[in-house]
């Protein structure tokens, strides 16, 4: 099978996203399948990428660490109808979400979009949390599952929500896949040496972006409390971005300054050794559509403490293998439930991570790649069916302009919605 897949953020760009699209990206085509990936350039780019078309791009936008796409160029394009794809992936609903969409026309094959963001949870980067953006962005991402043949959502609170906001496309729910391989073969001891951390030392860790959508200031506040009534915890933080000077200064007090430990961002082995390395892994985002990291973190056999959110809820097991707490749960609770693993029995703790590393099992990454693929197949033949005529090229043409108009179509029934929320504008129409 031949892919096309349009994504707006890719590695080296480090995020949920990035490491989804890369995984399933690595994981077709140690199955055999061509993959050609459409993405914007990012600073310390791999040289010589294979399979990848970079378009130039606007760096840093609004303070973010994202690239904005600029249109496709007339080679670009010519490029991607030379690679003649059997199905076009589509990753974003923006930007070359539309290029995407355009493509799928051109060429007449079938797209597929995941939803992988809570878009409307994004709004601060570019407009202060306007809530007539809030609108606009989840107005145009469901307007966009219906322009598309196939919507894969990476967990059933994400399903649930495209169909009770009347998105009609057919839904499939897959997961993003995990490397077994890479994350149950951490090392915790040689994790904890090469970050001056305590073998001894009770550790709760968190891995991710830092930034303001995963709310990390209620994180920080849990976190403090957590220390100050467990004299031989430690805490880990792994990753980067606009928030960390805000949890820095928030976990700097010169009482634990030497129990606190911002690692930045680690790849490969040193990510894996950082996870075997926790006791407990620490997570309060609402924003997920999937906990990409509560997998990462249960493969190596670290338990989680998390507040019940969509995206979450499908991973922790409350008490099976970690905590699930209720989403108005307070810091004080969250920093009670940290340290109740931390005083469980070895064998309690043992079985924390027994279910930890059961749950993960079904996260591998083969197993979800060959459920996309079943999905590409079934999209594909659906297609095939209802296709079947050829085409003069006063169709093809036709057809290209129904499509430019539905792109449009979407962006002024989202218009309409933000601006008047009351009016029911029926994106169907």
């Amino acid at each position: 099978m031949k892919i096309l897949m349009f994504t707006n953020t890719y590695t080296p760009h480090v995020g949920g996203v990035a490491r989804s699209v890369s995984e399933l990206v690595a994981g077709l085509r140690r199955g055999g399948d061509d993959v050609l990936v459409v993405a914007p350039v990012f600073d310390n780019m791999p040289e010589n990428e294979s399979g990848v078309l970079r378009m130039p791009a606007v760096q840093n936008f609004a303070g973010s660490d994202f690239s904005v796409p600029l249109p496709l160029s007339r080679s670009l394009a010519g490029e991607i109808e030379s690679f003649g794809p059997d199905i076009i992936h589509s990753h974003h609903p923006f930007l070359l979400g539309d290029a995407a969409l355009r493509a799928a026309s051109t060429l007449d094959v079938p797209v597929v979009f995941t939803h992988h963001t809570r878009y409307e949870l994004y709004g601060h980067y570019v407009a202060q949390d306007s809530d007539l953006l809030k609108r606009l962005a989840l107005s145009l991402s469901l307007g966009y599952c219906d322009l598309c043949d196939g919507v894969i959502a990476p967990s059933q609170s994400i399903a649930d929500f495209l169909i009770d906001h009347d998105v009609r496309t057919p839904i499939a729910v897959v997961p993003t896949g995990v490397d077994v391989a890479c994350f149950a073969g951490g090392v915790g001891t040689r994790g904890r040496a090469a970050l001056a951390i305590p073998a001894e030392a009770f550790l709760a860790g968190h891995v991710g972006r830092l930034a303001p959508e995963k709310n990390l200031d209620f994180l920080s506040s849990a976190l403090l409390l957590f220390l100050r009534q467990n004299s031989h915890a430690h805490v880990l933080i792994v990753g980067d971005g606009p928030s960390r000077p805000a949890m820095e200064r928030a976990l700097s007090h010169e009482e634990f300054s030497d129990r606190v430990h911002f690692a930045g961002v680690l790849k490969g082995a040193a990510l894996a050794d950082a996870y075997a390395a926790m006791d407990v892994f620490a997570f309060s985002s609402f924003s997920e559509t999937q906990g990409l990291v509560l997998v990462e973190a249960m493969t190596a056999g670290c338990p989680v403490v998390a507040l019940n959110a969509p995206g979450v809820r499908e991973v922790v097991a409350d008490k099976v293998n970690g905590r699930l707490l209720p989403a108005d749960a307070d810091a004080a609770g969250f920093a009670a439930a940290l340290a109740e693993i931390g005083g469980a029995r070895e064998k309690r703790r043992q079985a924390l991570r027994q279910a930890a590393r059961k749950t993960a099992a079904a996260f591998a990454i083969d197993v979800t790649v060959a459920r996309t693929r079943a999905y590409y197949q079934r999209i594909i033949g659906e297609r095939r069916r209802r296709s079947g005529v050829a085409e003069s090229l006063w169709m093809r043409v036709r057809r290209l302009i129904e499509r430019e108009m539905d792109i449009v179509g979407n962006f002024a029934h989202a218009a309409a919605d933000a601006i008047l929320p009351d009016s029911k504008v029926d994106k169907h129409d």
